[in-house]
């Protein structure tokens, strides 16, 4: 069956395992009924995901332009510690910003490759785990708004790395860690104006990917340079798509490439 559309983020539902679904403008495909069957993958063209012309992708899913105009691109995405809606502050759009910043976020502990620190909305979790191959993580600071998130991070973060390595999590070379101790060990560090949103009562979470099997070494597929792929699904883990001969393809990393899709 043929599906066609530009490509985002995977959608995600947790589970035993995960459920990813690819949504189009008109349809969608549930990932986990095309495991263990031939999947082609072919380029038709670029869409950006803000103005919609078929113009080369930058970054993000968006075309040059966008990407430097678009309120949906913000440094402060990236980089919660430059959040200023709290000071009332404009960046690129000010009520779009009030709307994403003005909420509360989450500080956690994931181990993906190795254990990392990150940030994301309350109203993301699991999701930011799931996107990033966590096998399990661990909240340590609910914060009201992302900049002091952003702060908690970059504290934390000459203590522990904020970077996966992408191609340990898709091979699965991984190992299991104590995050309450590691949460208790850097709770010293997390700055003074953040202490008060300290989280120490819950408990790890476990997250079941649809991993049939792993790559031993991993090449990454390229939709500029191979605009036709075919290959057997093996498992999706993050925002990845993982293949029988050990080609990989970054869904997230693909945001903005009109694709047809088909598997049989």
């Amino acid at each position: 069956m043929l599906y066609e559309g530009v490509l985002r983020k995977m959608r995600t539902e947790n589970g035993h395992p995960i459920q990813y679904f690819l949504v189009f403008e008109n349809d969608y495909l549930n990932l986990n009924q095309a495991l263990d069957k031939e999947i082609r993958i072919q380029f038709i063209k670029h869409q950006c995901l803000n103005c919609g012309e078929d113009k080369p992708i930058y970054r993000q899913g968006f075309c040059q332009s966008c990407f430097f105009e678009t309120p949906l691109a913000g440094d402060w995405i990236m980089k919660p510690e430059l959040s200023t809606a709290h000071l009332d502050k404009e960046d690129r759009d000010l009520d779009y910003e009030k709307q994403m910043q003005l909420q509360p976020h989450i500080v956690y502990l994931a181990n993906s490759s190795n254990i990392k620190v990150g940030v994301t909305r309350k109203s993301q979790v699991p999701t930011r785990w799931i996107d990033q191959g966590a096998h399990e993580a661990i909240e340590i600071v609910e914060a009201p708004n992302r900049y002091l998130a952003g702060i908690t991070e970059v504290a934390l973060k000459d203590h522990v790395s904020d970077k996966t390595s992408w191609q340990k999590m898709l091979t699965n070379r991984i190992e299991d860690v104590d995050l309450v101790e590691w949460r208790n060990k850097l709770k010293a560090y997390i700055p003074d104006e953040v202490a008060d949103y300290f989280i120490d009562t819950n408990d790890e979470t476990h997250l079941d990917f649809p991993v049939l099997q792993y790559p031993e070494k991993v090449k990454s597929l390229n939709l500029d340079k191979t605009p036709d792929y075919q290959g057997v699904l093996k498992g999706i883990k993050g925002q990845y798509l993982i293949f029988e001969d050990n080609t990989v393809f970054n869904v997230r990393g693909n945001e903005g490439y009109y694709v047809g899709i088909d598997f049989s």
